[in-house]
């Protein structure tokens, strides 16, 4: 009988120690922390945004608590209490919010909006609850509107993309560029061809600028050898011929002069004019009448 006792006080206390167990247990793998003081608040919302058991509460994104029970007010229809199990360190100034916030996946969390107050709430009391619109509210109120009024301005490009491809005019003007193209193309191997002489171009600018380089060493020597040349001497002959010709144009240009009188004095032109003519008779009577002139005596 006592070990039958015995037996069945051991396995009491297993079953007692296993339940301890599986209890706290559950709450840690909720991320509740049983053996870690906190201090609990209320907070009441109309839509809780499926927000969860554990879910976390965050100040600043730093994690300072999470919710630990979620039930529905019977006895205020359409309200929802959640209680917040938050960091014992953690003071709470009058006026702060507590706003449900979804991510991109539509996970809810709640956020501590902390009040610029000196005055704390006690600890149990009820903060202000409030729920800010999700990405996919703001998409469906602001974005979708816009979208349905973009939606008839799409039909309307299309149905103009559509009247221009259909038009003919454009078919013509894409041929005309295809033409255009294949004619810019022809330029370029025109233009690449002539790329091809311009070896020799450049072999004959080379050649012209080493006959250049010729020229201007030869009248760099000419230059040498006018710099040798007696330059004075010659100056000074130049300008006594330049002064022989001045002197004789001034007696030519003197009617006293003897030149003067040859170039001026007509009537020794008028002698010169008669001699020149009793010459021209003389010679005419001599061709005529030539035994007037000579006479041949035969011994």
């Amino acid at each position: 009988m006592k070990n039958g006792r015995k037996n069945e006080i051991v396995i009491g206390i297993c079953v007692i120690l296993a339940l301890c167990f599986l209890f706290y247990g559950i709450d840690y793998l909720k991320g509740m922390n049983v053996f870690k003081p906190a201090n609990y608040y209320e907070v009441t919302y109309t839509d809780v945004k499926g927000l969860s058991v554990s879910a976390p509460v965050t100040v600043n994104g730093y994690k300072v608590g999470q919710v630990v029970s979620i039930q529905y007010e019977y006895d205020n229809p359409g309200h929802i209490s959640v209680e917040l199990s938050l960091n014992k360190e953690l003071k709470i100034p009058q006026g702060s919010k507590a706003v449900i916030e979804s991510d991109m996946l539509g996970t809810a969390s709640i956020v501590l909006k902390m009040a610029p107050n000196q005055n704390f709430h006690k600890v149990g009391a009820k903060l202000i609850g409030e729920t800010s619109a999700g990405m996919m509210d703001n998409i469906s109120q602001n974005l979708m509107p816009s979208v349905a009024e973009i939606f008839p301005k799409i039909d309307s490009l299309i149905t103009a993309l559509n009247t221009l491809v259909s038009d003919p005019a454009l078919l013509k003007s894409v041929k005309r560029l295809d033409g255009m193209t294949a004619g810019l193309d022809e330029t370029i191997n025109k233009i690449n061809k002539s790329m091809n002489g311009l070896p020799a171009i450049v072999n004959n600018v080379d050649a012209s600028t080493a006959n250049l380089k010729t020229l201007s060493e030869d009248l760099s020597t000419l230059s040498a050898e006018l710099k040798t040349l007696p330059v004075d001497s010659l100056f000074n002959n130049v300008n006594v011929i330049s002064q022989n010709l001045a002197e004789m144009s001034h007696e030519l240009n003197n009617p006293n002069s003897t030149l003067g009188l040859i170039m001026k004095d007509p009537a020794l032109y008028n002698n010169l004019n008669k001699t020149v003519q009793s010459l021209d008779s003389l010679f005419v009577d001599i061709k005529k009448n030539p035994k007037r002139y000579i006479s041949i005596k035969l011994l």
